[in-house]
């Protein structure tokens, strides 16, 4: 079982529902957000293309998180879900300069917090709260080893891009062209 999340750049307009269920289900502190919309505009005038992504943490494969971690707190959990122990979190910031794409926030109560797909609803097998509110349907969630996950499925037929590729990490965070 490995999960995944795929995000179509076409049918996103930047919202923030997202944003906003996913601090609300997950308690994040006022000021603070583990996933949050970017609006990128590229090309020449006239010619450019706008494309609104909801981002997040990427739950690498191969996640330098993980692995600059001193206490063991980051850490893959079931489905390759990077996770966080706050408890053996020493607050060190390590794992924060380590990600490429700035996922990682310093909480308050002094670990670091960071998106889970809502790891506590996957198990009550219902969707992330980001995936379950997204007005456009434009947030696609699943087991990418089950050929029948809508994420699988979506994949399959659509052309797709991961950010930074060239950062190594094997990032199961996809953006639907």
């Amino acid at each position: 079982m490995r999960y995944a999340m795929a995000v179509d750049t076409r049918k996103c307009v930047g919202c923030s529902d997202c944003v906003v269920a996913c601090q609300t289900e997950n308690s994040v502190p006022v000021g603070y957000c583990r996933d949050w919309v970017v609006e990128v505009t590229d090309g020449t005038y006239p010619q450019l293309q706008t494309e609104i992504r909801s981002e997040r943490c990427n739950q690498c494969g191969n996640a330098p998180c993980v692995r600059c971690c001193p206490t063991g707190s980051s850490h893959y959990a079931d489905g390759g879900i990077v996770l966080v122990k706050p408890r053996r979190c020493i607050g060190c910031g390590a794992c924060i300069t380590s990600c490429p794409y700035d996922a990682r926030y310093p909480h308050p109560d002094g670990y670091v917090d960071k998106c889970t797909f809502c790891i506590h609803l996957i198990k009550r097998g219902q969707q992330p709260s980001c995936v379950a509110v997204c007005p456009t349907r434009c947030i696609y969630f699943g087991d990418m080893d089950d050929p029948n996950s809508e994420v699988s499925r979506v994949l399959s037929h659509r052309r797709y891009k991961s950010l930074i590729p060239e950062a190594g990490t094997d990032p199961y965070l996809y953006f639907l062209l």
